[in-house]
């Protein structure tokens, strides 16, 4: 028992210690965070003063500008009224001269003078100044930006925003996410969005969950995140808003479902040729299958469920067998079953693959059985050998597809309704439907033989996808020609 207190004991003072040494630490960074914040004060004043005095400069060149114009405006009316002066003594004097001549014949000769002193440019003048001499339309009143300068105060720290579940979207491998705040507030910069994967269908746990992915400077109130890859049940997003000083502090976080089909190649379902990686399948014809790790991949242990194929011989699972193969037969199985649902997945052929299929079966699937050739699978197969066939397989019956084969294939599998499609994965058009009843689980099929395909997970199925299938539900189809035997 002493053990046991003493060892708790010491645990604690463990703790003590690390707290000591985080509280100093956030000693320290108040110290510097404080210095950061002096700083930027000084810089916020200076940009300040720098304004003021610039507009002051402005204000102050107006006002001489003005003072200099009204100057010149007077200045012109002074030396025309001076003209005006030095013209109306000039007619004076003559005037004058012409009162006193007493001789007829003299008078003749400043004939019309009266009409030359009634037209002087002096009574024309007009004695009003052109500009007056007040400047208060120069005058500035700055008492309510210096209530405002006193009212200001340090930035708040914005409000939690609130995430509007009801408006948020999940669809196409994509999530939209929106809020709002819980006040106006236009101090509001932008929000930052972080957002991670989890299993946990509830609020975020602190510990064993991924960490936290961001999308900064987001200056709407609402953010779409495209091009997801959807390998966990749910995620967790949440949301902050920033101001131009600081970000606040984070909504209630929110879990939404990202639900979709996730599963691996299960190299214990492989042909000894095949090297299998996770979602990534390629032929070998020195044996690929013999390697007890691939890519530093520990092959899964005998503890852990995987869909056997059953064995048409005892010899079936001893290498010296693996020549009974037939071409078509290079197969690998996936790790997960349907039994219930609607679950999409993508496949992509090298572009120098010879030979390869891609479609579903039970899991009684043989060693030696090819996908198509039995009535517990189906496929479409491409066969790049000499001449492109492609077709669509089941109970060992074949229809062929005219048309191109895709880049990209698309796989849509509808286990309720008895249905499973193939797509061109880049335009979403229709390239064959089987229809049948299934009865039990289905595991995705692969068949590659000189080449490789590149699987691709976690897709919901496709807006696109579920428009057809409504579509084609509604009209009937004419592809189940080789469904009959189910």
């Amino acid at each position: 028992t002493l053990q046991r207190i003493v060892s708790t004991l010491m645990s604690k003072n463990g703790e003590i210690h690390h707290f000591i040494e985080m509280l100093n630490h956030t000693i320290a960074n108040v110290q510097v965070n404080s210095s950061n914040a002096i700083s930027e004060l000084d810089e916020e004043f200076d940009g300040l003063y720098s304004v003021l005095h610039e507009m002051k400069g402005s204000m102050a060149n107006t006002i001489q500008q003005e003072e200099a114009r009204k100057i010149q405006a007077l200045q012109d009316q002074v030396n025309q009224c001076s003209r005006a002066l030095e013209s109306s003594e000039e007619l004076l004097e003559l005037a004058v001269q012409s009162l006193d001549i007493k001789n007829p014949e003299e008078l003749l000769e400043v004939e019309n003078i009266d009409w030359i002193v009634t037209v002087a440019s002096a009574f024309r003048l007009s004695l009003k100044p052109r500009v007056s001499d007040s400047m208060g339309h120069m005058m500035v009143d700055f008492a309510l930006e210096k209530r405002m300068l006193q009212a200001v105060k340090f930035l708040p720290v914005p409000k939690a925003p609130e995430i509007d579940v009801a408006a948020c979207q999940v669809a196409d491998n994509c999530v939209t996410v929106s809020w709002r705040m819980p006040e106006e507030d236009s101090r509001i910069d932008h929000f930052v969005l972080e957002y991670r994967k989890t299993n946990f269908d509830g609020l975020p746990r602190l510990k064993g969950e991924q960490h936290w992915e961001v999308v900064d400077y987001i200056k709407a109130t609402q953010y779409t995140l495209s091009g997801l890859k959807f390998d966990t049940k749910y995620m967790n997003l949440r949301v902050q808003a920033c101001n131009k000083a600081v970000a606040g502090e984070y909504s209630d976080p929110v879990t939404l479902e990202t639900k979709a089909f996730v599963f691996s190649l299960d190299s214990t379902s492989s042909h000894l040729n095949l090297k299998v990686e996770d979602t990534y399948v390629e032929w070998d014809p020195t044996g690929g299958k013999g390697q007890e790790k691939i890519k530093g991949k520990e092959n899964k242990n005998s503890s852990t469920s995987s869909p056997k194929r059953s064995t048409n011989s005892p010899r079936a699972s001893a290498r010296g067998g693996r020549d009974r193969f037939a071409g078509e037969s290079y197969t690998v199985l996936g790790d997960t079953a349907i039994e219930s649902g609607q679950h999409y997945w993508e496949v992509r052929a090298q572009k120098d693959c010879k030979s390869y299929s891609v479609g579903v079966t039970y899991r009684n699937l043989g060693k030696f059985d090819q996908l198509g050739k039995t009535n517990s699978s189906w496929c479409i197969h491409v066969n790049n050998w000499l001449q492109t066939t492609f077709s669509a397989k089941h109970n060992n019956k074949a229809k062929t597809l005219d048309i191109p084969v895709p880049d990209r294939i698309g796989v849509y599998c509808d286990f309720d309704g008895g249905q499973l499609s193939f797509y061109n994965a880049s335009s979403k058009a229709l390239v064959h439907t089987f229809r049948t009843k299934f009865t039990q689980p289905l595991l995705p099929g692969f068949m590659i033989w000189c080449g490789g395909l590149t699987v691709t997970i976690g897709l919901q199925v496709p807006s696109a996808v579920k428009t057809l299938q409504k579509s084609e539900n509604g009209l009937g189809s004419s592809t189940s020609s080789l469904n009959n035997v189910a």
